[in-house]
């Protein structure tokens, strides 16, 4: 990196905390409030610009939220350290390593691809269906994609299609696009709904979300998205779904069935069955996960030595979501999330009476948030307290208000390194900079889209309706 680019990278983050820590205190904003502000608004350039790693960005944050007293003692500042949540999303990253690990997932996609026959059409369909069985027993967008991109380039190329060719673009565009849609449906589908659960829950309006909870909140959401975004990739890139003659099918071989796969499976079904049976045990999600933990790391009877664990667990992943809780935690604590509601709340004062205009307004800034901020748990530390305290002071349900940042937040990838998930997979492909852009502005349309006409409703008959 060339230094004056350095050099604007690293002082523009300086320069905004020093202007909101030194400017006049706000009316109605305290004191304690305003550093939290500013570390928070430090944390949010530096996620943006990715001038440093994503993990040392959130420690820096709770570093800083110690130094300018911005939260009461350091055992505020490492609350999201002490978040069941955290621990949640340990176990199911080891979860999926040792599926990964086993063969398992790769015999999945294999059968998945098998079924397609020599049909391109049905490959694509096929791939849509996958991102969602899939995070069954693979819930890391990330560690699908990386399975999944190797089998889908080895049709590929067997079909003669070229990188540069709409077919393959359109794979690749759907998988670093459209994937990570299958996870969140899932509490335990990685970072995006296990951060936003938890910060939603933080609010204190409910008890933490069950397994069964956030899937039937929000699987019918992001399946139609899913469905409604993979119809309009396919639009966009339809030319290249007719194979030249004489190209036939490929038989991809997945090998004998191993015991340890056979151990994953069992492990990954029985941890399964913990979740989706909460409503009678009462375990928190974090329970099955931990146990499954336990056995994965077992000596004789699980999948991973300990050194395979802390070699390949991805520690970012921890690191990022402990700090995103803690920086949302001390925003709400210290007010900072208040006052910058009630702020919003003043500018939309004219739509009170209007609770649909007023969460299109907040849908719009999410989407706009999430321009700027494409590291989703930073979008999600920042935007969730601010949402759902805009709605409560405006009469509308936080809760709804916090589901639906979380759907238009997640179901965009502006950039082709917007996301864990997606960045190795555009790599791979010959995908231009301004197509992606172009698929999440569409994206952001289908997201609002399908927020007001049918996930409103359908909230709205499972309980959770958009006013009090």
């Amino acid at each position: 990196m060339r230094p004056g680019v350095l050099a604007f990278r690293l002082g523009l983050p300086a320069a905004v905390f020093a202007a909101v820590i030194l400017a006049p205190n706000p009316e109605g904003l305290t004191d304690q409030g305003q550093r939290a502000l500013a570390v928070m608004a430090l944390a949010v350039v530096l996620w943006a610009t990715e001038t440093l790693h994503i993990a040392v960005t959130g420690m820096v944050g709770i570093v800083l939220l110690v130094l300018v007293n911005a939260v009461d003692g350091v055992e505020v500042a490492l609350y999201g350290f002490s978040q069941p949540v955290t621990y949640f999303l340990l176990g199911i990253l080891t979860l999926g390593l040792a599926v990964h690990q086993s063969g398992l997932a790769e015999r999945m996609a294999v059968y998945l691809i098998r079924l397609a026959g020599g049909s391109p059409r049905k490959l694509y369909v096929q791939m849509l269906v996958s991102f969602a069985a899939l995070t069954f027993a693979l819930p890391s967008a990330s560690t699908r994609g990386a399975i999944m991109v190797h089998v889908y380039e080895q049709v590929l190329q067997h079909w003669k299609v070229d990188k540069s060719a709409p077919l393959n673009k359109a794979v690749m565009m759907a998988m670093g696009s459209l994937n990570r849609l299958g996870s969140t449906a899932l509490l335990a589908g990685g970072i995006t709904p296990v951060v936003a659960s938890a910060l939603i829950a933080d609010f204190g309006l409910i008890d933490d979300f069950s397994w069964t909870r956030w899937f039937i909140l929000m699987a019918v959401p992001f399946y139609i998205i899913l469905i409604i975004g993979g119809a309009a990739v396919f639009l966009l890139y339809r030319s290249g779904f007719t194979l030249p003659e004489g190209v036939d099918s490929l038989e991809l071989k997945a090998g004998p069935l191993q015991s340890k796969e056979i151990r994953a499976g069992l492990i990954a079904l029985g941890t399964a069955l913990l979740w989706f049976t909460d409503f009678a045990h009462g375990l928190p999600p974090a329970v099955p996960a931990l146990i499954a933990m336990t056995v994965i790391l077992l000596p004789g009877v699980g999948l991973l030595s300990w050194r395979e664990f802390e070699q390949n667990i991805g520690w970012t992943n921890i690191f990022v979501i402990a700090s995103s809780l803690s920086l949302a935690n001390a925003l709400i604590g210290s007010g900072a999330a208040a006052w910058f509601a009630d702020t919003l709340v003043g500018s939309v004062e004219g739509l009170r009476d209007h609770p649909m205009l007023i969460l299109l307004a907040m849908s719009g800034a999410a989407a706009a948030v999430r321009v700027v901020m494409p590291n989703i748990s930073g979008y999600l530390a920042f935007i969730i307290p601010v949402a759902m305290s805009t709605g409560a002071a405006l009469g509308l349900n936080p809760v709804v208000c916090g589901l639906a940042v979380v759907v238009v937040g997640d179901s965009i990838v502006f950039y082709p390194a917007g996301a864990t998930a997606s960045v190795f997979i555009f790599q791979r492909a010959e995908l231009r900079g301004f197509e992606v852009v172009r698929v999440g502005l569409i994206m952001t349309v289908i997201a609002i889209g399908v927020l007001f006409t049918i996930v409103l409703p359908y909230w709205d008959l499972v309980g959770e309706s958009l006013t009090l």
